[in-house]
């Protein structure tokens, strides 16, 4: 019998192939060890973001002794809801929140709507002065919104519309900069063969927007609806200026009212602060995947 001759063999085979071995490769290893350490940074990143909204939670299940302890206590002991039962005794929390959820419904439903049509005149309608048009409407996007304050006054008090709620979603049916921007830029990504296609059949503009473009921009139309809701929800200068009445007010003007009380009760105001959120992380939980993929592809074409 002959030896066998591996060794032999392995060193008249060229440098490329003796890599070609049983094992996992150094590159594989550092690959690898890469994805590891990208994957560690991204959770530590996650945990430090999630350390406010965890320390808010636990606040406000806290007794009034447990507020200043130190060291801090992560974990209330005993567990107390009556931070959350005192919200809805001094103020009517109730009311902010029916209050700021019809108005953060009527915008959603409002810029939706006319930014879609502006949207779709701007991205697929040629008429003169198109180009120039949209660009003057991106340069409003520069005004400070603080500058527009004094001017909205004046205007909501002489049709009479102060104390009440019609400033805070009538205007979104008027449509936005940034929503006409966001969807034109999502509405260009989407393929001209579909319309071209429609135009031949006879549809009208108004048909190939219902039927063609809006049930194809759903990731569009779910990133600007959760910025829409997210930014009516969290206004507070508007109502600041425009809102009086106690049974009007929103949510953010409820947690301002309750920081600037006499006694400022720690964990009522993160008890508040608690509940205000959830709308929001109840919106985004369920449209995250077409929000991802709406800032995703409203970047493809321009």
């Amino acid at each position: 019998m002959t030896a066998p001759k591996t060794s032999t063999t392995l060193m008249q085979m060229p440098t490329s192939d003796r890599q070609v071995v049983p094992g996992v490769s150094r590159k594989a290893v550092r690959n690898g060890v890469k994805t590891i350490a990208i994957y560690v940074v991204i959770l530590v990143m996650a945990a430090l973001t999630l350390v406010p909204f965890l320390w808010m939670l636990s606040t406000s299940l806290k007794v009034r002794e447990q507020l200043y302890a130190f060291p801090p206590e992560w974990i209330p002991n005993p567990v107390s809801f009556e931070s959350y039962r005192v919200l809805f005794d001094p103020l009517p929390f109730d009311i902010f929140f029916l209050n700021s959820l019809q108005v953060a419904l009527l915008s959603l439903a409002g810029t939706l709507l006319a930014c879609s049509l502006a949207a779709y005149a701007f991205a697929r309608m040629r008429f003169p002065g198109r180009e120039p048009i949209f660009a003057l409407l991106l340069t409003t996007m520069m005004i400070p919104a603080q500058v527009l304050l004094l001017p909205l006054f004046i205007l909501y008090k002489n049709i009479g519309w102060l104390d009440t709620l019609y400033p805070l979603w009538v205007p979104s049916f008027f449509g936005s900069a940034f929503g006409t921007f966001l969807l034109r830029q999502f509405f260009l990504s989407l393929p001209t063969e579909l319309t071209d296609a429609a135009k031949i059949d006879g549809c009208s503009h108004f048909g190939i927007y219902w039927r063609i473009i809006l049930p194809l921009s759903g990731p569009g139309l779910a990133t600007l609806g959760i910025f829409t809701f997210m930014g009516s929800w969290n206004s507070f200068l508007v109502p600041l200026i425009v809102i009086n009445k106690i049974d009007l007010r929103t949510v953010p003007l409820g947690l301002a009212a309750l920081q600037g009380s006499n006694e400022i009760r720690l964990n009522a105001v993160m008890a508040a602060s608690t509940l205000s959120i959830l709308p929001i992380l109840i919106v985004f939980f369920f449209a995250q995947k077409y929000f991802v993929q709406g800032v995703v592809l409203t970047g493809i074409k321009g």
